[in-house]
């Protein structure tokens, strides 16, 4: 591995050869052609003032508007794989996608359902606002990626790094409306999917605009459950698959489960009631109902093809993310101060099959003929943050700025499961066949102070340093009963997410009530930044960073197990905590607590440089780093039913190069491409960090991370490729050719490929596109993933789950936990826009 590295550092010294040398030859040399070319460049205001991203001394990615509609990006994930050194794990729409930087990963690839943090590895910001969503790409002005920590830039703490959305804000200068409209069809899916909407911006007063945009999405999906019981807990879910009469009494098809339904909109008012102030207040909704997960059951024990998931329900999902903004902006003169105030909710109400989870608890539910259980899920999160910010405008050496940020966030949640029949079966009097029902309630007040300087030592050399002190508090509770086999408290009743979350408010305000659990966690520090530039010529800056990141803790959502009774029966589907035993041996004691983790920290250096050649025609930029990250937030499993959560490691490290360039060949081509190689490990033994079974049976085993052990939820290895061709034609009009293609390296499910981990091929997908312009209108044909390439992206469990049970009929029981995620067919689709003025 470390001559890996080496020879990967040599790529980036070769390119900076020829960076230096071109720009020692080109120096002195400006022409009209190449000022054109720089003006093209784009601009960004990631470092709180508006810079090209040539002439910013960090490791930043920009996607303007035209590219995103060029390239024909719907969402993140489409971004990010055109950009080095961070990816995104594409689980559908369903779960959430992690987001992994340089190889700083928390939560695995198959983890968590309902995920609203994208890992926490990068902050995500919406305009001014930080907020993590998963936001449709409409409307915007461009897409910003740093890479790197930047607590000491933004209010919202980050890991390793910060993406930005920036939308199109109200205009002054007329009345537009642009609409747009697509229909496309997977290859693997029945019928068309279809995409429609429009932006306006209407100019009231020369000082005030709004701007609107409303967008529909309804995509088919392209993922079969072929095993979706007729009725729940009265048709066998295991029939012989080898009987098309006994499939078709049992269990049924239902196509395209994973589809999708959007509906995304912006409305935005914008005032300048003076010179010197403007301000812009805007309201974002976006609410996506799913039918399912964009999963293939092809490794489990079913017969399931590519596109088939074995699920014995249907597993609905929605999603609803609403966001309202005010941002103001004053300049004093000497400064600019900016005000940003947003109040966030986010809703996701969903059901699962939870079939899996039971009978691997090994308490007889597989005994039952036809077994099957489903679980409903609610989850709200209100967020109200605040960020005061000043920045320097004054002409000289120094400048500066200087930040506050407050976040206030609860979130609240229920679990309720099911299992219909079961109860009358096992002669339990519960009519209802609620079987479990969970509880959680969290409340988090974070705040911290922020800021920069930078002075300019000569014309060519700059130094900046940076600090950042931070202070959380965080108190969760959870309550947790088995109904099925014990009395149902009065408090814990299946309401209404609204009703639920403002009793939880007010029982937990008065304390803990009966059989509630508490934790809590608090923590506060300072971090440190020192950023040094020098400007070799004005084609040529160097740079060298050091930046400290942080990332709080959080509870894992997980009720607490009840003390070990040796005499009881008793569930396993709960956290342990320090000290506490959960079998009948004497060694088994917890050393570690499953309800919780906490906060983890990087030390981030980096050395870079940014380079234009060839009289401005050919930009290169490229940068080495190594990360020092202290109690690592790594994916483990509890040691009862092995529940997915976070625990912190003792350490790890991640290295790599990143290498991104544009090359205009000539006024008609232009090709842009991008190049990574990150190595992340364990830096420390990490007791008990990878969790699996050991069959037979499905009893619960932790195995120890070693020193060394690969990371897991990342490629070692990334590059991307774009080019596009503009032809003139004697209409006037232009016809343009766009070919993509990014591709990405094996990717390891477990930490070391340990517990029977799987590893992940290796990938590419091509797309290609082209686009007659009209002016006033455009039409665009566009095929993606061309080569209909076949790829998994995540794993839930392994194949050690491929067991067969038995039930009281003697007949099969198949377990099915082990699946994977998998990526989008080839999509062929047509794309319209038209532009009113």
């Amino acid at each position: 591995m470390k001559n890996s590295l080496k020879k990967h550092v040599s790529l980036v010294a070769l390119a900076g050869s020829l960076a230096f040398a071109a720009a020692a030859q080109d120096s002195d040399t400006t022409t009209p052609a190449s000022d054109e070319l720089r003006a093209q460049t784009i601009t960004v205001t990631a470092t709180r003032r508006a810079e090209s991203v040539q002439d910013i001394p960090l490791n930043i990615a920009a996607v303007g508007g035209s590219q995103i509609e060029e390239q024909g990006f719907d969402e993140l994930s489409d971004v990010l794989a055109y950009v080095p050194g961070i990816n995104v794990v594409d689980r559908g729409g369903r779960q959430g996608n992690p987001i992994i930087v340089r190889g700083l990963n928390a939560d695995g690839l198959g983890s968590g359902d309902g995920n609203n943090d994208g890992g926490g590895t990068v902050a995500t910001y919406v305009g001014e606002i930080p907020l993590y969503v998963d936001l449709k790409l409409n409307d915007l002005e461009r897409v910003e990626v740093l890479l790197g920590p930047q607590g000491t830039l933004y209010g919202a703490g980050t890991l390793g790094g910060a993406i930005r959305y920036i939308p199109a804000k109200p205009k002054f200068d007329g009345d537009t409306l642009d609409v747009r409209a697509e229909a496309y069809q997977y290859s693997e899916a029945d019928s068309l999917s279809y995409k429609g909407g429009f932006t306006f911006n209407k100019t009231i007063l020369s000082n005030l605009a709004i701007r609107g945009s409303l967008d529909l999405d309804d995509d088919s999906g392209f993922i079969d459950y072929p095993y979706v019981v007729n009725e729940i807990g009265v048709t066998d879910a295991d029939p012989d698959f080898s009987d098309p009469a006994d499939v078709k009494a049992n269990v049924h098809r239902i196509s395209d489960a994973n589809s999708e339904k959007t509906t995304s909109g912006r409305l935005a008012a914008r005032w300048e009631p003076m010179s010197w102030l403007d301000g812009t207040a805007t309201y974002y909704y976006q609410k996506a109902k799913i039918g399912g997960r964009q999963g293939s059951s092809r490794r489990s024990t079913v017969p399931a093809g590519d596109y088939e998931l074995a699920k014995r329900v249907e597993e609905p999902n929605e999603i609803t993310n609403q966001l309202l903004a005010l941002e103001l902006t004053a300049d004093l003169g000497f400064a600019e101060l900016t005000s940003a105030t947003g109040y966030s909710r986010f809703d996701d109400n969903g059901q699962r099959d939870q079939t899996d989870l039971l009978i691997s608890l090994e308490y007889s539910y597989e005994a039952f003929p036809t077994f099957t259980a489903y679980t409903h899920e609610k989850t709200r999160a209100n967020t109200f943050n605040e960020e005061l910010r000043l920045v320097s405008q004054t002409e000289g050496p120094l400048n500066w700025i200087v930040g506050a940020f407050y976040n206030d966030q609860d979130v609240t949640s229920s679990s309720a499961e099911y299992t219909p029949g079961y109860a009358a079966y096992v002669g339990f009097d519960r009519p209802d066949d609620l079987e479990y029902y969970s509880q959680f309630y969290s409340k988090l007040k974070e705040s911290a102070l922020y800021g920069e300087i930078g002075y300019d030592i000569t014309d060519k050399w700059s130094v900046t340093v940076g600090g950042r002190y931070y202070k959380y508090d965080l108190e969760s509770f959870s309550d947790v009963d088995f109904p099925l086999f014990d009395a149902f408290p009065d408090y814990l009743q299946t309401v209404g997410i609204s009703a639920m979350e403002d009793s939880l408010k007010s029982d937990f305000a008065a304390g803990s009530p009966n059989g509630t659990e508490r934790t809590s966690q608090s923590d506060n520090g300072t971090l440190f930044k020192f950023n040094t530039s020098y400007k070799v010529s004005d084609d040529l800056l160097t740079y060298f960073t050091v930046s400290e990141g942080y990332r709080i803790g959080n509870s894992n959502g997980i009720g607490v197990c009840p003390a070990y009774d040796p005499a009881d029966n008793q569930q396993g589907a709960c956290a342990l905590v320090p000290g506490q035993q959960y079998g009948p041996n004497a060694g088994d004691i917890s050393t570690r607590d499953e309800t919780q983790y906490l906060p983890d920290k990087t030390k981030n250096y980096e050395l870079g440089f940014k380079s234009t050649l060839n009289d401005g025609r050919i930009t290169l930029n490229a940068a080495i780093y190594y990360i020092e990250w202290t109690d690592p937030q790594l994916s483990s499993a509890t040691i009862n039913a092995s529940l997915p959560i976070r625990v912190n490691a003792d350490g790890a490290e991640s290295k790599g190069i990143e290498i991104n360039g544009n090359w205009l060949v000539n006024d008609a081509f232009s090709v842009r491409g991008s190049y990574s190689h990150s190595e992340a490990s364990l830096t420390a033994l990490a007791p008990g960090l990878v969790g699996t079974i050991s069959p037979p049976g499905f009893g619960s085993v932790l195995l120890d991370g070693q020193d060394g052990d690969r990371l897991p939820g990342s490629p070692e290895d990334q590059f991307s490729i774009f080019g596009t061709y503009v032809m003139g034609l004697a209409n006037g009009n232009e016809l343009t050719f766009n070919g993509g293609y990014a591709w990405q390296g094996d990717v390891l499910s477990r930490t070391g490929g340990r517990g029977d981990g799987l590893t992940l091929d290796s990938y590419g997908v091509a797309n290609a596109s082209a686009v007659y312009d009209a002016g006033k209108w455009q039409a665009t044909l566009y095929v993606n993933n061309l080569f209909d390439e076949y790829y998994e992206t995540g794993v839930v469990g392994t194949s050690l789950f491929n067991q067969v049970l038995t039930d009281d009929d003697g007949g099969p029981v198949y377990e099915r936990t082990y699946y994977t995620y998998v990526g989008a067919p080839r999509t062929t689709g047509v794309r319209f826009t038209y532009a009113f003025e």
